[in-house]
């Protein structure tokens, strides 16, 4: 169905992930574009760059994701979640192309007790959460055919993530204190690359909308933290990777009050993806076996 797709962000942990998916793709004509390419800032310029390439599918995982910062740079968050978005759609539906845009799990409150599925009220806490709500109002608004695809906690062996960063702390101190009365489900950015290969098949033009893209199962901040580094020691050895100074009990569960941030984070960040399952068939794995292979991925040496 697609020949030609044209992929934003690319320096991104998503991006980078799909465009080294795609790559095996031979039947596939792909466009990769990193900021210093198309700066979503610049309207003029995705118009531009949109007709001069007239792609059969456009992805747009790019976004502003500095979720404290956009506390107090608004116009920026909404610059890059919300407009540009809106003109992506604009010129993807006036050449006839379609859209798979990437959301967040903070345009939720977060104050559900159970999974949240699409049909759930929105309601987010955060300028970030605001933003990107923004951007799937506008995608939908312009009418072409889309997907909306709401991820969360993404991480990779590529970028910079709570994994990477894990592994640092973890490598300087003999203690973490990380917070452990948020749940979510850390996600692989491998996995979703997978998922929307899997996807493109089957999609049809008159299946557009939201859907949920996680990995299965869930844990807390502290929970993830825990398992990357007990991760870690299993494939530490064999790769000749350095022995970290923490150890799996110094790394201290606290709440989120006793780790304060500009922007609030939802406490409850579980995504059902039962309809992602219904429609597609795709269900992705366990987020600790996701962990495992994206830990193999990582060059550390």
């Amino acid at each position: 169905m697609f020949k030609k797709i044209l992929i934003t962000g690319v320096n991104g942990q998503v991006g980078h992930a799909l465009k080294h998916a795609m790559a095996t793709e031979a039947t596939l004509h792909i466009i990769s574009l990193d900021r210093s390419q198309l700066d979503l800032t610049d309207t003029d310029a995705i118009r531009r760059v949109v007709q001069a390439h007239k792609p059969d599918l456009i992805i747009n995982p790019a976004a502003y994701t500095a979720v404290d910062k956009a506390e107090s740079e608004p116009e920026l968050a909404y610059a890059i979640n919300a407009v540009a978005p809106r003109v992506l759609a604009e010129e993807a539906e006036s050449i006839g192309a379609s859209l798979i845009h990437f959301s967040t799990d903070y345009v939720y409150s977060g104050n559900k007790i159970d999974p949240y599925v699409e049909t759930d009220a929105t309601q987010p806490i955060s300028v970030y959460g605001q933003s990107k709500l923004a951007g799937e109002m506008a995608v939908s608004a312009v009418g072409l055919p889309h997907l909306i695809l709401r991820t969360s906690w993404v991480y990779g062996a590529y970028g910079n993530n709570f994994l990477k960063t894990i592994l640092r702390l973890a490598s300087e101190r003999e203690e973490l204190r990380i917070v452990a009365d948020q749940m979510g489900a850390p996600t692989s950015s491998q996995n979703i690359a997978q998922a929307v290969m899997d996807i493109l098949p089957q999609w049809q033009a008159t299946t557009n909308g939201v859907y949920h893209l996680v990995n299965s199962g869930f844990t807390s901040w502290h929970g993830f933290a825990l398992a990357i580094v007990d991760e870690y020691r299993r494939v530490q050895v064999e790769r000749g990777w350095p022995v970290l100074k923490t150890l799996p009990i110094n790394i201290k569960a606290i709440t989120t009050k006793e780790f304060p941030t500009l922007a609030v984070r939802p406490t409850n960040s579980i995504l059902d993806c039962t309809k992602l399952a219904t429609d597609f068939a795709i269900q992705l794995p366990n987020w600790r076996v996701a962990l495992i292979a994206e830990m193999k991925a990582l060059r550390l040496n």
